[in-house]
């Protein structure tokens, strides 16, 4: 295997070097993407996350949500917060946020592993405001259904059979849960929040560059930048790529977030002892799901089907 691994790296600097022109298009691509995109989207979302974390302030964060999630999901407000973040906030701050969460103690193993299976997507802004006009889609509802219902719906699945043994008390005893409201506590958390979020943002930057850059080789083998695998390589970069030619792989492929994405979020859970095999197949199965999705939105509706 590692010789494997070394031709396959040589066999990458021998095509940068001699393309070196399509792998700075590439390089750079993920390089943009990164410094417009996530990081004004994403990066003061993990500082005010990883702030209320270490202060502890994510249950009154998630009591607005919590009486209409409690009966149906059965978890705790912890639980809760990573939800609503995971979902609203985009990728990969479900996985940024449950480990905070876990490495605090604030949730237990258990429950980290099944925000993991459900709760680690892409954002809905950038969905609504980047996919949908890029893919010029006219319809809405269908797709938001088929990008956060199906999640929502697969964690309750889940709720009530694999985790059905998740626990509503809880485990930590009161007295860790207490903070000390001085104001050098107060910075001291602040300082720390800010230094792990840009270390956090630096690597995913790194993963985005990388994962971008692969599809130099694609682009030499076939002779075309509209290589099909560009999706499944770099979520952003390949739906860039591929426009609006095939709509529903790129759907597909966001179902299921693409190797950057996987690469992203071990590198969150990095440490956590949380499985990133279970976290693929997860996502394996959701975007099965997709797929079943818009099977029958086929068969039922074919005048309206992707419009």
């Amino acid at each position: 295997m590692k010789i494997l691994y070394t031709l396959f790296f040589l066999f990458l600097t021998g095509c940068i070097l001699t393309h070196s022109q399509i792998s700075l298009y590439y390089a750079l691509t993920g390089l943009q993407l990164w410094f417009q995109k996530m990081i004004p989207t994403l990066l003061p979302f993990m500082i005010i996350s990883g702030i209320m974390v270490r202060m502890r302030l994510t249950e009154g964060f998630s009591a607005l949500l919590y009486p209409f999630l409690r009966p149906l999901y059965r978890v705790r407000k912890n639980v809760c917060y990573a939800m609503i973040m995971g979902f609203l906030c985009g990728f990969p701050m479900g996985a940024r946020v449950t480990a905070d969460l876990l490495s605090r103690r604030m949730i237990t193993q258990r429950e980290a592993e099944y925000l993991m299976a459900f709760c680690n997507n892409i954002g809905p802004v950038y969905f609504c405001s980047f996919v949908l006009p890029l893919l010029h889609r006219r319809l809405v509802l269908p797709y938001l259904f088929g990008m956060y219902g199906l999640p929502l719906l697969y964690g309750l699945f889940l709720r009530h059979t694999r985790f059905r043994d998740l626990s509503l008390s809880t485990p930590e005893k009161k007295k860790e849960n207490r903070i000390s409201w001085k104001k050098e506590s107060i910075l001291a958390e602040v300082d720390d929040a800010v230094s792990a979020s840009v270390q956090s943002i630096l690597s995913l930057g790194g993963y985005m560059i990388l994962f971008n850059l692969l599809n130099l080789l694609p682009h030499i083998l076939t002779g075309s930048p509209f290589a099909p695998t560009a999706p499944i390589l770099e979520i952003t970069g390949g739906l860039n790529l591929l426009s609006d030619k095939a709509p529903l792989y790129s759907l597909l492929a966001l179902s299921f977030g693409g190797l950057s994405c996987i690469a992203q979020t071990y590198s969150c859970l990095k440490g956590t002892g949380l499985s990133i095999l279970q976290y693929t197949g997860h996502k394996v199965i959701l975007t099965a799901l997709a797929a079943v999705y818009y099977f029958l939105w086929f068969l039922l509706s074919p005048s309206s089907f992707l419009r």
